[in-house]
């Protein structure tokens, strides 16, 4: 069993169960007790703890994430070390892998490919103007949630941008998605991550990675080389303009690629907006279409699959003429090939031959994973088509509504309150020299689009120019969301939490470190403690009937209840008698919680008559005191209970029984004289009052 499961990290996660392990970390799906919620753990493995250098890595790919705040991009909540556990707590996403989407469904519609690439597109340019570039762009490393968005997840490999930042030891990232820079252990930036996003919307409109070998080596050559077969040779019903969107962003040279994401979700939206646009790229052609070396002699292993699938068999050095206003698009043909991939070719040969014995004893245990995943993928199938066909992925059938323009609005109080067809949530905040602080700069969706009812509308809040000197601002008694979203707009690496206050409601800031007027330097990291609310403190319920209601209200107080409300009411009760309490004794309730009690007015009192002497000798006999065998009425109960008889105006118990369940009264010999009232107590609650007249007659 897994040393984790089962523990409580920092008093408050609780590990349940494992979810995924990656070459570092292992993540776990845990239960925050002090927010009551499900989380996602990544804590890093046994063997890396002891390192510095993987413990560094770790912490700064926390830090690293702490720093964005996105709806495509997974959420950060802490960043901790305790117990020899080096851990980062995440939002826990309910939903498939963009590979296991594209697994199931094969090649994916244009619609569906310019959808998921906008998203994936923007929580990059987010990332990008944060400085940190992922390194790590797959559709393994991408999550489809069941409304349709999707989710950029494990920024594991991911630094923060700067000038001498270079990869001369190792080739970051997966090798069907590695930029050429990567490849060849160079520079890598922004652009990185626009080539590999540019391969994984190949690989969804042709159902196939651009590059394909027997071996990562010859992967990375073929990156390296270029030459990827244009996308309508394998999908001839991909629109023109798309394909030279995804053919621009896999540009072999850096400086022909987009140039940000920002930049390229231009190109998207004008593609989205009319898709029969074709863009006037330039250079982009020769190099897209430039052949492998050796394409001329063998295929590669994906080409060989896309024939077994079609039928045609693809070549680099065919003739395509473009529709439209594009120009013809041919090949250069085949280039000879270098010394160095023949050095790399032979060596692969002589790994062939030293691997063969190996082969028939690595089969057998193929086998049986082959078999084992071919049944999980077939339930995982099953269970992904019903989702579809009950609308859960897509939500066809949600009501949809316009997107408002907002962009130049002012943002206050109220301002959500206005937009009730939407979630309003806020991102970080910018500085800008062409909007006024406060003002809306940016919103996604964009205004006059269609979006499901009750959708998350995101906004962006200028602050206005950016001063030269920065300082802490007093954001007491401000809303979490809001503070958090001014401050990492500032450039700051904002974490939270949570107090109890007595002062302040739940969800507003109750104090920061540092303190309001401290000077800030750029990425410096900022605390906002949020308000739990009171704490709560709850006490057992005093049974207060009977008593006089000075006494009632004194005993509640000493008792900590000080939400006590006192109401007089008609009652043959002697005055200031409490008659009634609206919470039942022994109750354990919150001591802030309002009490009701009810006390007796008293009868109003009348002129006696003159009184005679046969009156007085009446009265006289009446106020003897006789015994009497006395018959009360009971409620029918169906189950046993204890009943308690009380002379009214007194706590005395006269009698105390268990009835049998089905009886309808009780006889009890009582002494007394005249008329008396009794009160009856059912498993210690008021049930009635009852008159008993003693006489003997």
């Amino acid at each position: 069993m897994d040393q984790y499961i089962g523990r409580l990290l920092d008093d408050r996660y609780e590990i349940l169960e494992v979810i995924g392990t990656g070459g570092m970390a292992v993540v776990y799906k845990a239960l925050c007790h002090r927010l009551n919620r499900l989380v996602a753990i990544k804590i890093l493995k046994d063997e890396f703890a002891g390192d510095e250098e993987f413990r560094r890595r770790f912490h700064a790919e926390g830090e690293a994430v702490a720093m964005l705040s996105h709806p495509n991009i997974v959420q950060v909540y802490d960043v901790s070390s305790t117990d020899n556990a080096n851990y980062i707590v995440m939002e826990l996403i309910d939903g498939i892998s963009l590979k296991q989407y594209m697994e199931k469904k094969g090649v994916l519609n244009w619609k569906e490919t310019l959808h998921f690439s906008m998203q994936i597109a923007k929580g990059l340019e987010h990332a990008h103007s944060r400085g940190i570039v992922h390194r790590d762009i797959k559709p393994h490393n991408i999550m489809v949630l069941k409304n349709g968005s999707v989710k950029v997840m494990d920024f594991g490999i991911a630094r923060v941008m700067n000038k001498s930042n270079t990869l001369t030891k190792e080739a970051l990232g997966s090798v069907h998605y590695i930029s050429p820079e990567q490849a060849k252990g160079g520079h890598t930036d922004n652009r990185s991550d626009i080539y590999s996003l540019a391969v994984v919307m190949y690989e969804m409109m042709t159902g196939r990675p651009p590059y394909d070998g027997e071996s990562a080596v010859s992967v990375a050559i073929q990156h390296i080389n270029g030459g990827a077969p244009m996308p309508s040779t394998l999908n001839p019903n991909i629109p023109g303009g798309l394909e030279q969107i995804i053919m621009k962003g896999m540009a072999l040279d850096v400086r022909d690629r987009y140039a940000s994401a920002t930049e390229m979700l231009q190109d998207m939206e004008e593609f989205r907006k009319n898709p029969a646009i074709l863009f006037d790229y330039r250079t982009l052609l020769d190099d897209a279409t430039r052949a492998i070396p050796t394409a001329a002699q063998s295929r590669t292993v994906a080409d060989k699959k896309v024939q077994a699938k079609t039928g045609v068999r693809t070549t680099t050095d065919s003739v395509r003429l473009r529709q439209g206003n594009a120009a013809p698009v041919r090949s250069t043909g085949s280039v000879p090939v270098n010394r160095e991939n023949e050095a790399v070719r032979r060596a692969q040969q002589r790994r062939k031959a030293e691997e063969k014995k190996k082969e028939e004893e690595r089969s057998r245990v193929a086998t049986t994973a082959i078999v084992i995943c071919s049944a999980v993928a077939v339930i995982a199938i099953v269970v992904f088509l019903v989702a579809l066909f009950n609308g859960a992925l897509l939500n066809q059938e949600k009501e949809l509504v316009e997107v408002p323009y907002l962009e130049g609005n002012m943002y206050g109080d109220g301002f959500a309150a206005k937009y009730s067809d939407f979630t309003i949530r806020l991102q970080p905040q910018e500085y800008s020299d062409a909007y006024v602080a406060g003002q809306i700069m940016h919103q996604e969706p964009a205004g006059g689009s269609k979006v499901q009812k009750g959708s998350d509308l995101w906004i962006t809040i200028s602050m206005g120019p950016e001063p030269p000197v920065k300082t802490m601002d007093n954001y007491i008694g401000v809303s979490a969301e809001q503070a958090y979203a001014t401050l990492s707009g500032m450039g700051f690496v904002v974490l939270t939490k949570n107090e109890v206050s007595y002062v302040y409601e739940v969800g507003l800031v109750t104090r920061t470190d540092p303190a309001s007027g401290t000077e800030l330097t750029n990425g410096q990291t900022v605390y906002l403690y949020v308000s739990t609310g009171q704490e709560v403190i709850e006490a057992k319920m005093p049974d207060v009937v009977g008593l006089e209601i000075d006494r009632a209200k004194e005993w509640l107080s000493e008792q900590g209840f000080t939400n006590v409300r006192a109401e007089p009411v008609e009652s043959s009760k002697p005055k200031d008698q409490v008659v009634y309490q609206s919470v039942e004794k022994n109750k354990e309730i919150d001591v802030t919680s309002e009490i009701i009690i009810h006390y007796s007015k008293g009868q109003e009192e009348t002129e006696a008559p003159e009184t005679q002497p046969e009156e007085e000798q009446a009265t006289q006999d009446a106020s003897k005191e006789i015994t009497l065998s006395l018959t009360f009425d009971l409620p029918l109960r169906d189950k046993d209970y204890i009943l308690d008889i009380c002379r009214s105006g007194t706590p005395e118990v006269l009698v105390t029984k268990v009835i049998p369940a089905g009886t309808t009264s009780i006889t009890v010999d009582l002494t007394g004289s005249g008329t008396m009232w009794y009160d009856l107590y059912i498993d210690g609650a008021f049930e009635c009052e009852q008159e008993k007249v003693f006489t003997d007659d």
